[in-house]
């Protein structure tokens, strides 16, 4: 695919908007770079008790400098706070924190952008200035249209709005009919034809039967067979306790693994309260190698709601809150990214 490359801070904007998915709110936004070439995208809430600047600054640290190659960052604070003329901008002391903490690891701050309700503008500047510009002129960024013409829309926020599903019997009916199935056949038979199934599934290029759904949304009630085909996601030959975890040697096939969480969302829909909660966990999952903490987190709690007990969503919640990283976003050759992009 061809390089784009970003040329203006309306362009910076639209790439975090189209990367993240969705328009971000009270947050630190930020962008590993390795000269000109774009790394990682980073977003955290702000801080939101004063004396946390220099904990919170070694967080976002820790988080971007396992990009290896960073050299420098660009970063975007956004927040409705007003900045006022002689005054220090919103979360001043937070930037200055990071700006030391950075520096003692070898990484610079090449730019960054302070991002309002209505405006934007450069974060070292005065406020009301030239500078300043409107953020809807980020509708007319190049990288915008680009985005746009490829597909991509941008979320006002990343709250997840699930498909809408009934509550009908006759789903929660059909998936334990394929659970009894299931039950009757030895563990490798059954493990088989569940890899089977959805291997069919990912190649395919058309939405399941809801038959199919229904025997796919039995099979990942086993905790067994719902690891397997977790770990045949992202098509990568490896053992698959490094697949899990996104530590293997070769890159994943993020298109694939797109296609998978198409495919659950779709399943989701049909099947019953009673049996989602392995769907939405590894929908949840595949965020979480996507490097998307805070939807992972959703689509877990969500899983969570519909069964608190469920050990694999909250197990994965626990590890996402400690801050661990999935394997493949510590590399840019295998981290998930929409497009490659440059900087001038």
């Amino acid at each position: 695919m061809e390089k784009l490359t970003i040329t203006t801070p309306s362009d910076v904007l639209s790439f975090i908007g189209h990367t993240l998915g969705f328009w971000p709110q009270e947050s630190l936004v930020c962008i590993t770079l390795n000269q000109n070439s774009i790394g990682a995208t980073l977003r955290i809430d702000l801080p939101r008790q004063p004396g946390q600047e220099l904990p919170y600054a070694r967080t976002v640290a820790h988080y971007l400098t396992s990009d290896t190659t960073a050299t420098s960052i660009l970063f975007a604070v956004y927040t409705s706070e007003t900045a006022r003329p002689g005054q220090p901008k919103p979360h001043a002391g937070t930037i200055a924190a990071l700006t030391g903490v950075l520096a003692e690891q070898g990484i610079t701050i090449r730019d960054g952008l302070f991002v309002g309700d209505d405006a934007f503008s450069p974060y070292d500047s005065e406020p009301g200035t030239s500078l300043t510009l409107p953020l809807n002129s980020t509708q007319t960024s190049a990288i915008n249209a680009e985005f746009i013409y490829r597909g991509s829309f941008i979320e006002p926020t990343d709250r997840i709005n699930l498909p809408t599903t009934s509550q009908d019997a006759t789903k929660a009916a059909a998936v334990e009919q394929h659970m009894e199935t299931i039950r009757s056949q030895p563990s490798d038979a059954a493990l088989q034809q569940g890899r089977k199934l959805w291997a069919g599934m990912l190649d395919s290029k058309d939405f399941p039967t809801d038959e199919d759904c229904h025997a796919l949304v039995a099979n990942l009630q086993f905790p067994t067979i719902r690891d397997r085909l977790i770990a045949d996601i992202p098509g990568v030959d490896e053992p698959m306790q490094q697949i899990l975890f996104a530590q293997t040697q070769h890159a994943p096939k993020w298109s694939r693994i797109e296609w998978a969480q198409q495919l659950l969302l779709h399943a989701y829909t049909r099947t019953s309260p009673e049996h989602a909660a392995p769907v939405l966990t590894t929908i949840g999952y595949i965020n979480w190698w996507e490097g998307k903490g805070s939807k992972a987190h959703q689509f877990l709690q969500l899983a969570l709601d519909t069964d608190p007990a469920y050990r694999l969503a909250r197990l994965s919640d626990q590890m996402i809150g400690s801050g661990l990283v999935a394997g493949w976003n510590m590399d840019k050759n295998t981290a998930y990214k929409t497009m490659p992009f440059d900087l001038p």
